[in-house]
């Protein structure tokens, strides 16, 4: 009877103690985050031990759709209450794909705890935000990428003109790119059928410039008056196709497409209030007359070009 009593004794305490080790072991590294462009910041439930966290090989690091291309350690600092580590790369981090790190037989108190693994990535709402962001400014298609210049120069008179075609552009592509999105993916994709996602773009673009001539033609004649011709050519417009080319190649979500589409959009309706502003003072300046109307607009631009060219690189999260 003794000799049971202790077997089970003894197999409970073994138990007891995977149960409490597998426990503790998963929750050790609490929370992972990017830093800067090259750094990943572990933080711990309590101290790990120093001497562990100075070598550099109980650390990986991988995107995970890579898992067999580790990158390169360049440092691994601890700070002073040893419950956060930084780690260091030797080349800038691709925050928008998610990373995996492993730290290899944790050391806390001297107490081993084994090996964890931690995915790190960018929050999503920043990562939205990110994409509206960089359509908006870092790579507004017009100073950056210069599409749609041909709407862009004549539409951009006059503010009243530009503001309604920035509008009106901006819900265009907004639905266009969602239509194209909706079909790329339960359509074009799963059919295989991706080699004709050009046609059915433009064919979705022309039918939402239809759709929209019609209602302004109704609604306000106006406007409809001063866009002209350039109503027509937004269904040309490099920017209106652009958009569901990027968003397919990317495989992004229906959000993150309606974050590009939206960003394209207001920042063609930025681009075109900024020359718009411009051009109404220049009517009034002493401008020689070989520079008059679209030579100096084109100088303007390339100013503007400069000048958007200060938000490269530029990263909130």
């Amino acid at each position: 009877m003794k000799k049971n009593a202790t077997a089970i004794g003894t197999f409970v305490l073994l138990i007891a103690t995977l149960l409490i080790g597998g426990c503790k072991a998963p929750n050790f590294i609490k929370t992972a985050r990017f830093e800067k462009t090259d750094q990943i910041v572990l933080t711990f439930a309590g101290p790990v031990d120093p001497d562990w966290a100075a070598d550099r090989d109980h650390f990986t690091v991988n995107e995970k759709p890579d898992p067999d291309i580790l990158l390169n350690l360049r440092s691994v600092d601890l700070n002073p209450d040893q419950t956060r580590l930084t780690l260091t790369l030797a080349d800038p981090i691709n925050q928008d794909q998610s990373h995996q790190v492993v730290a290899k037989e944790i050391v806390s108190q001297g107490r081993p705890l084994g090996t964890q693994g931690v995915i790190v990535s960018k929050p999503y709402f920043g990562h939205l935000f990110g994409i509206l962001l960089g359509a908006l400014l870092i790579q507004n298609f017009v100073f950056s990428k210069y599409l749609g210049l041909c709407v862009f120069f004549g539409t951009s008179q006059k503010k009243s003109t530009a503001v309604g075609m920035g509008i009106t552009f901006t819900f265009v592509i907004v639905f266009a790119s969602l239509m194209s999105w909706f079909l790329y993916q339960f359509v074009l994709k799963p059919y295989r059928l991706d080699y004709l996602q050009i046609i059915v773009f433009i064919g979705l673009v022309s039918l939402t410039v239809q759709a929209v001539d019609t209602i302004l033609r109704k609604i306000n004649p106006a406007l409809f008056k001063a866009f002209g011709v350039y109503l027509v050519l937004v269904i040309a417009n490099c920017i209106v196709i652009a958009v569901p080319l990027i968003l397919a190649d990317n495989e992004y979500n229906m959000f993150e497409s309606l974050m590009l589409a939206l960003g394209a959009g207001l920042g063609f309706l930025l681009a075109l209030f900024l020359m718009s502003s411009v051009r109404e003072r220049l009517e009034l300046a002493e401008i020689p007359p070989s520079y008059r109307g679209l030579p100096i607009a084109f100088i303007v631009a390339g100013l503007f070009a400069l000048s958007f060219m200060g938000f490269s690189g530029m990263s909130i999260f």
